[in-house]
C-alpha cells in the first residue's frame, strides 16, 4: 500500500511517532517545567514584596463613625485590609449581623493608642458605619513603646508649661505648632543618639575593661599571688570615669523629659505624652506624592539599619541583618578547607576500597540528617563539651560564669559548618572526578611531585567546584533555623559581636538571625497583626542577602571556570 493510499490515521499515528522519537515532546516538557518554576520563584517575591515593601508606604488616616450596639463612637486610623464573612461565623463570635443575604463585609482598621485603647486593632462592619471622612490635621506619631498614636497635635509644653497653642489662631499657629514640634523631635532625636553612643562606646567600654580588671584580680587571688596596687589604681580610674559618664547621660535623659505634647485622641480625650519617646511624626492626609516618598525612603532605610523595638514588631532588623551574613562568612571559612582536605583524601590520597566507599557512603547519608539533630550534636558536644572544657582551662577565673560554655556564634558556625560539610565534600570529589587522568601524568612527567601536582594542578582546576558546594552550603546554612535555636540565636541581642574592644570579633556573644527573626515575629509575638508585615518584608530581605552570596560566590567561580578551561578541556 502506498503512502498516499495509506489511512489517515496510521498518517497521523507515524508522525506522531516520529515526533516523540525526535525529542521535542522532552524539549517542551523541560521548557514548560522551567517557566513554571521561574513564575513560582518572581511570584513568591512578588507576594514578598507586596505585603512586605507596601508596609513602610504612608497610608491616609480615616475616620469612622460607628454605631455600636450601646452607643456611637469614633475611630481614626489605617485601613489595614477587608474581608467578607458570613453571618454565621459573626453569630459564633457573639456579634449580631444586620447584613442582608448572610454575608457581610468587615474592614481591619490599625488605630493604634494601644495605651489607652488596650490593642492596636479593631474589627468594623460596614453595616454598622454610619460615615467616613478623610480629616485633615491629624497625625501619625511613631513611638518608642506603645507604638503608633493617632489623634490631633493640641500644643506643646516645656517643663509642665503650655509654649505653643494650635487652637489659638488656627492655621498660622496650627502651622507654627507643627514646625516646632519637628524641630523638637529632630533635637530629641540627636539627644537619643547621642546617648545611644555614650552608652554603647563609652560606658560599655568602660564595663568591658572593669570586667576584665575584674577577672585579672581573681585570677591572681585563685594562683595565689598578690594584687598589685596598680589595679587598684585602674579600677579608682576607670570608676571616675565610669561617674562622669554617668552623669552626662542623666543630664541627657534630662534634657529629653523636658518636653510633652497634648494630643486629642479620636474619642475626645486630651493627654499629655513626653515628647522623648516620639521617633517621627508625620500628617499622612496633608503629604502630597513627593513628601510621601521620602518618608518611604526613611521608613525603608530605618527598617535595614536600626534595632528592632516593640517585641520586634517596630524598627529595624540590622542586627540580624549582621548576624546572618558574619555567620555565613565564618561558617565558609571553617567548612571549605575541612570539606576540601576530606574529598582529597577520599578521591586522590586513599585507596579506592571497601573502607573508602563506606566513609563515602557515610558522608552521602550525612547530608540527609535533619538539621535540629546537628543542633543537639552541636549543643552536647561543642558548647558543654568543648566550651566547659576551654572554660576551665583558659578562664577559670570567670567560672561559674561561662565564657565559651554557653551557645554563641563561633558554635553555631561550627555546628553550621558540620551540617554543610557533607555538600562540599560531594562537590569537590566530583569536581577532582572530572579532571583528567592525564593531566596528573603530564605534570608528573614534567619532574613535579605528587604534592605539587596536586597543589598547583589539581586543586586550581577543581576550583569551580569547590566554590560550587561553597554556594550550596551557604544557600543551606543561611537559612537553616532549628539548630541555631540550640546554639547561640536570641530573639534580641543588645550588642553586636564586633565592635572596639579587644579582641573586636567576640565569638562567645549571641547574636541575631533573620531566619530566627521571622520565627519569632510570625509565631511569637504579642501583636501578630502589626508583625504580619515585617514577616514578609524580612523574609524577602533574607532571599534578597542568600541571593546576594551566592551571586558573589557564582561570580568567583565562573572567574575561576575561565582560568582553567583550557587546561580542565571541557
Amino acid at each position: 500500500m502506498t503512502a498516499e493510499r495509506e489511512p489517515l490515521y496510521l498518517r497521523r499515528r507515524q508522525g506522531f511517532s516520529h515526533w516523540v522519537r525526535s525529542g521535542e515532546p522532552m524539549v517542551w516538557f523541560n521548557a514548560g517545567a522551567v517557566s513554571f518554576a521561574l513564575l513560582a520563584v518572581f511570584g513568591l517575591l512578588w507576594l514578598l514584596a507586596w505585603h512586605g515593601l507596601g508596609h513602610f508606604w504612608p497610608r491616609e488616616l480615616l475616620q469612622f463613625s460607628v454605631n455600636s450596639e450601646t452607643r456611637q463612637i469614633t475611630v481614626l486610623g489605617e485601613q489595614v485590609s477587608s474581608e467578607r464573612v458570613s453571618a454565621e461565623q459573626l453569630r459564633g463570635a457573639g456579634i449580631a449581623s444586620q447584613a442582608e443575604g448572610g454575608w457581610e463585609w468587615r474592614r481591619l482598621i490599625k488605630r493604634g493608642n494601644r495605651d489607652f485603647f488596650g490593642t492596636d486593632f479593631i474589627w468594623l462592619l460596614d453595616s454598622r458605619v454610619l460615615e467616613v471622612s478623610r480629616p485633615s490635621g491629624v497625625m501619625r506619631v511613631e513611638r518608642l513603646e506603645w507604638g503608633n498614636l493617632y489623634g490631633r497635635l493640641l500644643w506643646l509644653e516645656q517643663d509642665g508649661k503650655v509654649i505653643t497653642d494650635a487652637d489659638a489662631d488656627a492655621d498660622a499657629d496650627a502651622d507654627g505648632v507643627w514646625a516646632l514640634f519637628q524641630g523638637l523631635i529632630a533635637a530629641n532625636r540627636s539627644v537619643r543618639d547621642e546617648i545611644r553612643a555614650l552608652e554603647r562606646e563609652e560606658v560599655g567600654g568602660i564595663n568591658f575593661a572593669m570586667e576584665r580588671l575584674r577577672l585579672r584580680e581573681r585570677g591572681l587571688v585563685l594562683d595565689g599571688e598578690p594584687v598589685p596596687a596598680e589595679l587598684a589604681r585602674q579600677r579608682a580610674m576607670l570608676e571616675s570615669q565610669y561617674e562622669g559618664a554617668r552623669r552626662r547621660l542623666l543630664a541627657l535623659y534630662q534634657q529629653s523629659e523636658r518636653y510633652s505634647y497634648r494630643v486629642r485622641l479620636a474619642d475626645g480625650r486630651e493627654v499629655t505624652l513626653p515628647l522623648g519617646q516620639v521617633v517621627r511624626a508625620i500628617l499622612p492626609n496633608d503629604m502630597g506624592p513627593l513628601a510621601k516618598l521620602n518618608y518611604y525612603r526613611l521608613r525603608l532605610w530605618e527598617f535595614l539599619s536600626d534595632e528592632p523595638r516593640e517585641a520586634n514588631t517596630e524598627g529595624g532588623v540590622y542586627p540580624a541583618i549582621f548576624g546572618t551574613v558574619l555567620m555565613v562568612l565564618l561558617m565558609s571559612i571553617i567548612v571549605t578547607p575541612f570539606g576540601v582536605l576530606a574529598a582529597v583524601f577520599l578521591h586522590e590520597v586513599a585507596g579506592q576500597g571497601r573502607i573508602t566507599r563506606v566513609f563515602r557512603a557515610a558522608v552521602n547519608n550525612l547530608a540527609g540528617v535533619p538539621s535540629i539533630v546537628y543542633g543537639i550534636f552541636g549543643l552536647g558536644f561543642f558548647v558543654y563539651g568543648v566550651g566547659g572544657e576551654m572554660d576551665r582551662l583558659f578562664f577559670p577565673e570567670a567560672l561559674p560564669s561561662p565564657t565559651y560554655g554557653t551557645p554563641g556564634l563561633m558554635w553555631a558556625s561550627l555546628t553550621l559548618a558540620l551540617l554543610t560539610l557533607p555538600v562540599v565534600i560531594v562537590a569537590t570529589e566530583e569536581g577532582l572526578a572530572r579532571i583528567p587522568q592525564s593531566i596528573r601524568e603530564g605534570s608528573l612527567a614534567l619532574g613535579a611531585t605528587r604534592a605539587e601536582t596536586l597543589w598547583r594542578v589539581v586543586l586550581p582546576m577543581a576550583s569551580p567546584a569547590m566554590m560550587t558546594g561553597v554556594i550550596l552550603a551557604v544557600a543551606r546554612a543561611a537559612g537553616e533555623v532549628a539548630p541555631l535555636m540550640l546554639v547561640g540565636v536570641v530573639k534580641l541581642a543588645p550588642t553586636l559581636p564586633l565592635d572596639g574592644n579587644f579582641p573586636y570579633l567576640h565569638l562567645e556573644q549571641k547574636f541575631m538571625h533573620l531566619g530566627f527573626h521571622i520565627y519569632d515575629v510570625g509565631f511569637q509575638s504579642p501583636n501578630i497583626e502589626a508583625a504580619r508585615p515585617l514577616v514578609y518584608a524580612t523574609a524577602l530581605l533574607l532571599v534578597l542577602i542568600i541571593a546576594l552570596l551566592n551571586l558573589a560566590a557564582v561570580a568567583l567561580r565562573n572567574r575561576l571556570r575561565e582560568r582553567y578551561a583550557a587546561l580542565d578541556g571541557s
